[in-house]
């Protein structure tokens, strides 16, 4: 089950840290990141019914 309550920590520092991460890059190389972040983070989850609630969730608040 997808969790989509609040669930870090510290909300403020991991988000100033996602932000840090993206320092200096160009808007291609942002997007990279991004994408190979998000591959990372899928195969840690590694639940197909987690990453396709998760999918469609990111889909819908567009």
């Amino acid at each position: 089950m997808l969790i989509t309550t609040p669930n870090l920590r510290n909300p403020d520092e991991a988000y100033a840290r996602l932000i840090a991460t993206h320092d200096g890059l160009a808007e291609a190389e942002s997007h990279a990141l991004n994408a190979r972040l998000l591959l990372i983070l899928m195969n840690h989850i590694g639940d197909d019914a987690v990453l396709t609630q998760a999918l469609e969730l990111a889909r819908k608040q567009r």
